[in-house]
């Protein structure tokens, strides 16, 4: 989403040298770093990048772009059966037909998206630099801003839903945002968390019959058992930052993941963690960053991240089989067609997969 990629680069580039990786925490990591890992001139960038999308002002649309579908996009989501990325410039791109073609949404913004959740096949919402949030009523065809605070300079960077009024948004600096209206208004609610380092929070997720995890920076991990009325920081099994967070189709059972291959699974709601170890072969373990994960129709868990890492699932997170795409393309999000394959978003832009996460051949 975002955060792991540009760190999982760097991590890559380290390994490659027979160099220990380095892991700075400086801010507003998850969203401006993806790109920067692609290119250092974007980081060198990034407040030029800013400032030009202030003088366009803060109601210019997403330019249209034949080369959407290649750029950088972030996070995927289902819309029923439809697909939606979101991603740089504020592309917002959706398809009908199992991700073989796509139609670019009319968004009201310039800036990079980071993440997309939609709570049914119409309603959904994305989150993004100056802190906004988009919401859609027609299953992402069109946008419309809800909310955004410029002043907070940093990004949202992950959001849910649990039903069309009840929704919460996280972010940089330990942001922590929630709507009880289906978004018409957001309440800073990041006091709740015993979060006095204000470190990032990466992602949030739902665990099944139990409540919601946050995860964040330097091992950063949040609960709430009563869907984010209350929250309790819970002791993590693992000091660098964590990227992501993904339910299981058990009860109570998630999965967290960061840098460097680390992945931890508890069947108990974050009581208690296990390692899962993710041995590569002939290469000992995997050491790219891990990004995001998905749950899918069929009960098998996907995570994707840093080298074209692909890691799938079929026992909830006990096990995984991993595999490395030949093009190393860093991957940041994944979600299944309905004829069970694979669509990845990440560097290049929309990848078509089989479920292992080998590219699709013509003939396929």
């Amino acid at each position: 989403m975002r955060e792991p990629l540009w760190r999982a680069l760097s991590e890559q580039s380290a390994i490659a040298a027979g160099k220990p990786a380095q892991c700075s925490c400086s801010p507003l990591r998850k969203s401006l770093s993806l790109l920067g890992a692609f290119s250092l001139l974007w980081l060198c960038a990034a407040p030029v990048h800013a400032s030009v999308a202030a003088e366009a002002g803060t109601d210019s649309y997403a330019i249209v772009s034949a080369k959407a579908t290649s750029s950088l996009l972030l996070s995927l989501a289902h819309a029923g059966k439809r697909l939606v990325a979101v991603g740089d410039h504020g592309h917002i791109l959706y398809s009908d037909d199992n991700g073989k073609h796509w139609t670019q949404a009319k968004v009201p913004t310039r800036q990079l998206l980071t993440a997309v959740f939609f709570v049914n096949d119409k309603k959904g919402w994305a989150v993004g630099h100056d802190a906004q949030i988009l919401v859609s009523e027609d299953a992402g065809a069109t946008w419309t801003r809800q909310f955004q605070d410029l002043k907070r300079e940093a990004p949202l960077l992950d959001v849910w839903f649990q039903d069309e009024q009840h929704g919460l948004a996280v972010g940089a600096y330990g942001a922590l945002l929630e709507t009880h209206d289906g978004g018409t208004s957001w309440e800073d609610v990041s006091a709740r968390l015993d979060n006095e380092d204000q470190f990032h929070l990466n992602g949030i997720a739902a665990v099944k019959d139990s409540g919601l995890l946050v995860v964040g920076e330097s091992g950063s991990l949040f609960r709430s058992k009563d869907w984010g009325a209350t929250w309790e920081r819970l002791k993590g099994p693992y000091e660098g930052s964590l990227f992501g967070a993904t339910g299981t189709a058990q009860a109570g059972t998630v999965l967290v993941y960061g840098l460097r291959g680390h992945l931890f699974r508890s069947s108990d709601f974050g009581d208690h963690w296990q390692q899962v170890e993710l041995p590569v072969a002939g290469d000992g373990n995997l050491e790219f960053g891990l990004a995001e994960g998905a749950l899918l129709p069929n009960g098998t868990l996907v995570v994707v991240g840093n080298g074209g890492s692909v890691l799938e699932s079929k026992d909830d997170g006990q096990t995984f089989s991993i595999y490395n795409r030949p093009d190393r393309l860093a991957l940041s999000g994944v979600g299944a067609t309905a004829d069970g394959n694979l669509v990845l978003v990440g560097q290049g832009g929309i990848h078509l997969a089989s479920a292992t996460g080998a590219e699709l051949t013509e003939q396929q």
